[in-house]
């Protein structure tokens, strides 16, 4: 009898266990099918899985973020630097063996990529994933990381604060831009300006103020991006500065949780959050 049961016990597991393994399967078939665009990634961590998927219009990102999956790169990599309502970053390799405390995030694994940045396409959104990189100060191409990465979570807004944050970027974009021309004009302005030639100095200044006007893009941003970080969150001020390749598909949840700990005074978190294995689905 006790055999019997024994028995009856391991088919039941076993029956759990085919159907279990059945619908795992279908749930990936199923993710493939409705993102047949992209090739899907899962990272596991220490607090679940996360599965993303790359792009292939951004196809040296993808390629290269590919490699570093099959060579095992990310394994073992921390989530080294962890900002909540903003984002979570990982693939410094310096941080696979770091002491506690050691600050991290300059890393890579001696290259970079050249920049893929497609916006409106591609944005910031809520999951996004995207390309970190050093600032524009020392890398004006824009050129992406090698191996470092974010996950976007970012924060929602009224509609009334996203079309004023629009207008204020909007209206920065021009004295940027018109400070860049006026400096690359300062030697004529100084000779007009020492010749006390007010008028040619006028003239020169609504030519500067014409170009500057042409060059920077006035479209308002389109409806469904507005949407997006109006009900779902995401971090707009890096778009069109920061290549997005990519988006999570299955695993916001942990990005949530992960975004929630508690983190130090350069954002690494005080316990380590790590990607224990990373692998092509």
């Amino acid at each position: 009898m006790k055999f019997v049961n024994k028995k009856i016990i391991f088919l039941a597991f076993f029956t759990f266990f085919v159907n279990f393994v059945f619908a795992l399967d279908n749930d990936i078939k199923k993710m493939k099918e409705e993102n047949n665009d992209g090739v899907l990634v899962e990272l596991k961590t220490d607090m679940g899985d996360i599965i993303v998927k790359l792009y292939n219009d951004t196809p040296l990102h993808k390629e290269n973020f590919l490699k570093l999956v099959k060579d095992g790169f990310y394994d073992g990599l921390l989530f080294h630097r962890v900002i909540d309502s903003f984002m979570i970053q990982t693939g410094d390799p310096d941080s696979k063996d770091a002491p506690a405390g050691k600050m991290l995030g300059s890393g890579d694994p001696g290259y970079t990529i050249a920049a893929e940045i497609d916006y409106p396409k591609h944005y910031n959104k809520y999951g996004a994933l995207a390309a970190a990189r050093t600032g524009d100060q020392f890398n004006p191409e824009r050129r992406s990381s090698g191996s470092q990465f974010y996950i976007v979570t970012g924060r929602t807004m009224s509609e009334q604060q996203f079309d004023n944050m629009q207008m204020r970027m909007h209206e920065e974009q021009l004295q940027q831009t018109f400070r860049k021309l006026a400096y690359e004009h300062r030697d004529t302005i100084q000779k007009l300006q020492e010749a006390g030639d007010e008028t040619a100095l006028e003239e020169l200044r609504q030519q500067l103020i014409k170009q500057t006007e042409e060059s920077v893009d006035s479209r308002v941003i389109p409806e469904n991006i507005k949407q997006d970080y109006v009900t779902k969150g995401g971090a707009h001020h890096l778009d069109g500065a920061y290549t997005v390749f990519g988006e999570v598909v299955k695993g916001m949840d942990v990005v949530e949780k992960i975004q929630k700990v508690e983190t130090d005074s350069h954002d690494r978190p005080i316990e380590d959050v790590r990607i224990i294995s990373a692998k092509i689905l």
